[in-house]
């Protein structure tokens, strides 16, 4: 989420006691008494004891009303206590001083979404996506308000920019009883799908693994292992055990070849360590990343707006190669998922203004990933 507290936490007031901070401003001793007893609600809330820190709140908006940290956290406060019109009109106050704070915008959202007021909180997160398309908090909690709303359909694209921007909500997905409604359609039983992909691929290869890391049930577990198998990804096993059937599942070599394979290493000693986690990559993804970094840079040389989109999507999808650029090439998978949400935006003008800087990055990208 995009940074709530960026304001500036001091005054520019000049009086006989005050002195020069380091950025220039004039400190008052008004303006380290505010941020004193702001510190101190904070530290309050980290107890949760809001009332108590309602009061710190109080006190340094005496000293300063439109210290927006301060009505930010009160009304944060005020959330905690179910007191949500009290919590809505401070965040109010909050946008009549700044109508661009985005992170208030989606605050004011989870209120109307804790009061069940699911049009207004769609309409807080369209505020807030307007100020910033790329926050995959938001576009997360919009999914969720669109699908409590009836509005399914839309929510499921929603859900996927959120995964598509942060690959983690997918698992946090599964789990949301907020995507209930969804659960028959398509894109869920994809995320569904994706989810366990990735669980296997990381060594939980057993029905009770998945379960437990997943927090899936059984059920959609099966169905999902199923349309896999039938979709030549995995292979299922039936194996007998004491207590009856188990399930054991492993990736197709096909599929392996191009999203690699994590297996855990077990250290025994007196004390427990956590498992040992090595990363395999095969020569052929190597490639085939090689080859779509390499096309890249042409499309975007080319502005061939089309084709640079189709190898960014093959780079960032999960089930191709998007999770082993994410786990081992974390700060290029987040370039390559601002460059596609920007091209998605803002379509051919952004890479007839960008065509270099993209261009050099694929290229750069490629030269680290060969080493």
């Amino acid at each position: 989420m995009e940074k709530i507290f960026g304001k500036k936490l001091l005054s520019d007031k000049n009086n006989s006691k005050s002195s020069l901070s380091a950025s220039g401003y004039k400190i008052t001793e008004d303006d380290i008494k505010k941020v004193n007893l702001y510190n101190k609600g904070v530290n309050k809330m980290s107890e949760e004891k809001f009332e108590d820190a309602i009061r710190c709140f109080d006190l340094s908006l005496r000293i300063d009303p439109y210290f927006i940290d301060s009505l930010i956290k009160k009304g944060y406060s005020h959330f905690h206590l179910n007191q949500y019109n009290l919590a809505i009109s401070l965040f109010d106050q909050v946008l009549e001083i700044d109508i661009n704070n985005a992170g208030v915008w989606n605050l004011k959202g989870l209120v109307y979404y804790k009061a069940k007021s699911y049009e207004k909180a769609i309409e807080c997160c369209q505020k807030a996506l307007d100020i910033n398309p790329n926050d995959p908090m938001v576009w997360y909690n919009y999914a969720c308000y669109l699908t409590l709303d009836g509005k399914v359909t839309e929510g499921m694209e929603a859900l996927k920019k959120s995964i598509e921007l942060d690959i983690s909500n997918a698992k946090k997905a599964v789990k949301d009883r907020d995507f209930l409604s969804a659960r028959m359609e398509e894109d869920y039983k994809r995320i569904i799908e994706v989810v366990i992909l990735e669980s296997i691929r990381q060594g939980n290869d057993h029905l009770g693994k998945i379960l437990w890391i997943t927090g899936l049930d059984s059920i959609e577990i099966q169905d999902a292992t199923t349309r896999l198998a039938n979709k030549g990804l995995l292979i299922k096993n039936i194996k007998k055990t004491f207590t009856g059937k188990d399930e054991q599942y492993e990736l197709t070599k096909e599929l392996i070849s191009k999203i690699g394979m994590e297996k855990r290493n077990s250290v025994s000693s007196s004390k427990h360590f956590e498992a040992k986690k090595e990363v395999f990559f095969s020569s052929q993804q190597l490639k085939d990343i090689s080859k779509i970094l390499y096309d890249a840079s042409e499309s975007s040389d080319r502005g061939d707006l089309k084709m640079l989109m189709q190898n960014i999507d093959q780079l960032l999808n999960p089930i191709l190669h998007g999770t082993l650029i994410l786990d081992n090439f974390f700060e290029e998978h987040r370039e390559l998922r601002l460059f596609n949400s920007r091209l998605r935006e803002k379509g051919q003008e952004y890479l007839n203004s960008n065509k270099e800087e993209i261009s050099k990055f694929m290229l750069e990208m490629d030269k680290k990933i060969r080493g």
